[in-house]
């Protein structure tokens, strides 16, 4: 009987047999020469062995893959709103402050909206800019589509219709961040809005986007009169 292989491919392999073990088709392919080798009656643990570890490696693989790109997707996010923190710090004053919003810090923030919504003061003479609605609007925002209210909580789901006059165009999804001004401020939520539905959803976290209204609210304090 002659050799299957040639003397030079026999030697390299000899002088290198991980080669065979790191090429999975391969081993595949030899576990399944050797099992039709002893026949259907005989089970080769070895084999059977081999391939729930390779199972178990392609989960392993899969879950790494998963927490890389997560950490990279974290990553991206923290880059997105420290530039949009530091383009509200870079603003002059109130009415610059809200006029930045949907002109520079929602194309660095990534979506199509970003409104300020309070609702109506006399006693607070906001910019042209920030959106004025009567009271009783904001909770009625938050808790639409939603069987209890939860308070304070940022909000992330499809876009509703009854946001949409206040984003003054159609939106896929929103995020909506209430804004604690104190006892003697108007009720105030930071809207925004995305074109992929993908963007806000109630399964996503709110972590940045909680700094980020953070960060607002104190500067928005910071230049509010009074």
């Amino acid at each position: 009987m002659t050799d299957a292989l040639d003397p030079e491919t026999r030697d390299r392999l000899l002088a290198d047999p991980g080669a065979i073990l790191a090429d999975r088709d391969l081993m595949r392919a030899l576990v399944a020469a050797r099992e039709a080798e002893v026949g259907d009656n005989v089970i080769d643990i070895r084999g059977r062995a081999m391939q729930a570890l390779e199972t178990r490696l392609d989960r392993l693989e899969s879950t790494h893959e998963s927490v890389i790109a997560a950490a990279y997707d974290n990553q991206s996010g923290m880059a997105v709103i420290h530039r949009a923190v530091l383009g509200l710090l870079e603003t002059a004053d109130l009415a610059d402050f809200i006029a930045a919003l949907q002109t520079n810090i929602a194309p660095l923030l990534r979506i199509e909206t970003l409104r300020l919504v309070v609702e109506d003061d006399p006693a607070l003479d906001l910019p042209r800019d920030a959106v004025a609605v009567p009271h009783g609007t904001i909770d009625r925002i938050l808790t639409a589509g939603r069987r209890a209210p939860r308070g304070d909580d940022i909000v992330l789901r499809a876009a509703l219709v009854v946001t949409r006059p206040l984003h003054g165009r159609t939106i896929a999804s929103e995020a909506l961040l209430p804004l604690d001004l104190g006892p003697a401020r108007p009720r105030t939520v930071l809207l925004m809005g995305s074109s992929d539905p993908t963007r806000f959803m109630p399964a996503h976290g709110t972590d940045l986007l909680r700094f980020f209204g953070q960060v607002f609210r104190m500067a928005l304090l910071a230049r509010l009169p009074g």
